[in-house]
């Protein structure tokens, strides 16, 4: 019996595609508000706004993965766990519109109303970012000739929404401010 071979790709890919596009847009739109929003609506210094609110919210970003890795690996799997993240980074980012909306109301209270939503984000983030490349793989059979392809198809979404994720924002910012208003 000779075995078919299909060039397309299993739906659940562009599912992962789309899914992993809306987390770099959100992500580096955020990051590309952040500081103008600690420096300017929270009237916080901009070395402050550098060094100890994005260093520190960065920094932190990039070791999550170590943590969320364990979890998936020891206790939820790859599924919960971008299930968790996803849940948790769509949280964390309510959160920060709560922040921006005490803003003109309450800056201590918006202020830490924003660091809660960072730590929720990078939380998120370390459950969400090293099990959604794996899950990719795992839509595969071993051998797939298709699976390399799928990568690419996959890190596309990644730079499609870390490329319009700081153009808009970041647009947007520039017209209103924390609270909505114009600029």
């Amino acid at each position: 019996m000779h075995s078919v071979q299909t060039t397309k790709h299993p739906k659940g890919l562009f599912v992962l595609f789309f899914a992993e596009m809306w987390e770099r847009f959100s992500y580096y739109g955020m990051r590309a508000m952040l500081v103008l929003y600690v420096t300017s609506s929270l009237m916080r210094s901009d070395r402050y706004a550098n060094d100890d609110v994005y260093g520190s919210f960065t920094g932190l970003i990039w070791l999550s993965p170590l943590l969320g890795g364990y979890f998936a690996d020891k206790f939820w799997g790859n599924r919960r766990s971008i299930v968790r993240g996803g849940f948790l980074m769509a949280f964390g980012q309510v959160l920060m519109f709560v922040s921006a909306y005490y803003t003109t109301q309450d800056k201590v209270l918006a202020h830490t109303i924003m660091w809660v939503a960072l730590v929720v984000l990078i939380l998120g983030m370390g459950f969400f970012k090293p099990n959604i490349s794996s899950l990719v793989g795992q839509l595969y059979p071993k051998g797939d000739k298709r699976l390399d392809s799928s990568y690419t198809i996959f890190y596309m979404g990644i730079n499609l929404g870390s490329f319009i994720g700081p153009l808009i924002c970041g647009g947007l910012g520039e017209k209103y401010d924390a609270a909505g208003q114009p600029v």
